[in-house]
């Protein structure tokens, strides 16, 4: 497992920010895309694949589960061993600091009779495992050892796995994602069952590929998602859209610097993760969806971003699974607004990367910004202009609190320094380039 010092930097108010940019692929998809391949048969050719340090540790377990994944010609081609046809690896699989790859990784394990070591680095290795474990156990995954429900793991899977109906407890696509990649190696129909939606990559790509997925509607108002057992999946074509959490932060910063007027181009707009963006036009952003198409089976736009006066609102609790990754940046965003911003239903902020609630709101009080949490709301109280600034953040390895730290501090009064950015490798590592490239000013604290 590679350490990487930590490096401090500071960003500081500049002009506006101007231009038309691109942000890298999507990381939920570019994970997705990596792991059907290898359980399609044929090669998978994916274009605009993420190359950041999460995505690229599913492509080296994938390659070292028999299923070679590697970069050709400028796109990535996986070549698929079949639902079912994965070997053992010769040593552990190391996800680094990504959750998605490891718990999504889980489900397709469930389904091969072998046992498999898996790790991560200091921050994975403290996330909790159990509520992706415990489905999966009951349809045949067995967790060898005494390691509990946290990393290091070392999983067997069944090749008679059970085919399984599941009522998600809380919302989460990782989990749901899980219990369907198991169930394409059961005999029979396997469902997940959410009162909330969460992110639907997971059934769009595998009808891409080729699986039965159907999501029907109860008379409750729930959604259940089935999978038919003993797929088959074939190899496809697939072009990863931008990302709309990393497009996040180039509008946010848009929003915030005066005079600014940025767009990017191609950006994921899957309703389960606009969220974000359905918020800062509620808090008066001037935040526009432009030239909408559809691609791959995804919708896609271009999102255009100009200064804005901000208010604050309050975001329901079902709101949180549309824009869950999103939210330090929009506390952020909330300090600069006239009056209270309330986020309600925020209980999953504390098992991401870091305890995100507690380190968002840590940070905001840093930078002189007035916070309160009560049970799993934070409330941020804007100053409706100047935020103070000149604070030190603690991103506790958490890419999304550098990364929303730093796009505050350039328009704070004095500047906002992290303590830690070469995390952002692990999802972002363009960050401060294309920031630059808008006319963002960063400078080294060390």
């Amino acid at each position: 497992m590679s350490i990487v010092k930590p490096i401090p930097k500071f960003s500081r108010p500049a002009g506006p920010l101007h231009g038309t940019v691109t942000v890298p692929g999507d990381k939920s998809i570019s994970h997705r895309a990596l792991l059907f391949g290898a359980l399609a048969t044929g090669t998978t050719r994916i274009h605009g694949l993420l190359e950041a340090e999460d995505v690229v540790n599913t492509a080296k377990s994938v390659t070292a589960l028999g299923a070679p994944a590697a970069k050709v010609d400028g796109h990535w081609q996986v070549k698929g061993r079949g639902v079912g046809g994965l070997s053992k690896p010769a040593g552990p699989l190391d996800f680094g600091n990504s959750g998605t790859g490891v718990r999504l990784m889980m489900g397709v394990l469930a389904g091969h009779d072998f046992p498999v070591e898996m790790i991560g680095d200091a921050s994975l290795s403290r996330r909790p495992m159990g509520r992706v474990l415990n489905p999966l156990k009951e349809m045949g995954l067995d967790v060898l050892g005494e390691g509990g429900d946290k990393l290091p793991l070392t999983v067997r899977g069944s090749a008679n796995l059970l085919p399984f109906e599941y009522e998600l407890p809380v919302p989460s696509a990782q989990v749901k994602s899980a219990i369907l990649l198991a169930g394409l190696h059961a005999a029979g129909e396997t469902t997940v069952i959410e009162k909330e939606a969460t992110r639907d990559h997971t059934e769009r790509m595998l009808r891409f590929f080729g699986a039965e997925v159907a999501a029907k509607p109860d008379s409750d108002g729930r959604t259940r998602i089935t999978v038919t057992g003993n797929a088959t999946l074939q190899g496809r074509e697939v072009r990863v859209p931008a990302d709309p959490s990393s497009a996040a932060f180039l509008v946010a910063a848009a929003v915030i610097v005066p005079g600014s007027d940025v767009t990017i181009e191609g950006v994921l707009v899957n309703p389960t993760r606009t969220g974000f963006y359905d918020t800062l036009r509620e808090m008066g952003a001037d935040v526009t969806l432009e030239n909408q198409r559809d691609e791959g089976g995804e919708p896609v736009a271009d999102i255009r971003a100009r200064h804005s006066k901000l208010k604050g609102v309050t975001v329901p609790p079902e709101r949180a699974p549309s824009m869950i990754d999103e939210y330090p940046m929009l506390a952020c965003l909330a300090a600069f607004a006239t009056g209270e911003t309330v986020m309600q239903g925020l209980a999953e902020l504390r098992v991401k990367e870091s305890d995100r609630l507690a380190a968002t709101a840590a940070g905001l009080e840093a930078n002189g910004v007035k916070t309160l949490i009560e049970g799993d709301t934070l409330i941020v109280t804007g100053t409706g202009g100047p935020v103070a600034g000149g604070g030190t953040v603690e991103t506790h390895m958490d890419h999304r609190i550098a990364m929303a730290f730093l796009t505050m501090g350039l328009a704070t009064e004095m500047p906002v320094t992290v303590d830690d950015t070469a995390i952002i490798a692990t999802s972002f590592p363009e960050f401060i380039g294309l920031m630059e490239s808008l006319g963002a000013e960063f400078g080294d604290a060390g």
